[in-house]
């Protein structure tokens, strides 16, 4: 799964520069809901989550998250992603291990009421390269 995103200002901490919480959620959001791809009623509820930083995360820019089932069984996930900047370098990776859950036992959600969902952009890239 892939997700695009500029941050903002608003999302920084030191001057210029994205905050790591934002670099973590925004990359165990993607990893858990990769399993999305394969069963649009299960959601991945986060147990554990392990984020590196390799590189500063500068925002204003256009960000690329990659996220991956790397491995699962009936209850659970596990996965891999990065955060990649605009040139393709890593600047921080995560690893999480999921419960695999429906919506209804995690939240009072109503997909169309509430909005949520995954808008394609004809530009999507079909395969990224790390």
């Amino acid at each position: 799964m892939i997700a695009i995103f500029t941050p903002g200002e608003k999302h920084q901490s030191y001057p210029g520069r994205l905050h790591g919480g934002i670099s973590s959620a925004i990359l165990d959001e993607t990893i858990g809901r990769a399993i999305m791809i394969e069963n649009e009623n299960i959601w991945g509820v986060t147990i554990e989550l392990n984020v590196k930083f390799k590189r500063p995360v500068p925002y204003d820019v256009e960000l690329r998250v990659i996220g991956r089932i790397t491995e699962q069984n009936k209850r659970f996930f596990f996965g891999t992603g990065e955060l990649l900047l605009p040139d393709g370098s890593v600047a921080v990776t995560a690893s999480g291990k999921y419960i695999k859950l429906p919506l209804d036992k995690i939240a009072d959600f109503d997909h169309e009421e509430q909005e949520w969902k995954v808008v394609p952009r004809k530009d999507d890239p079909k395969e990224i390269e790390i």
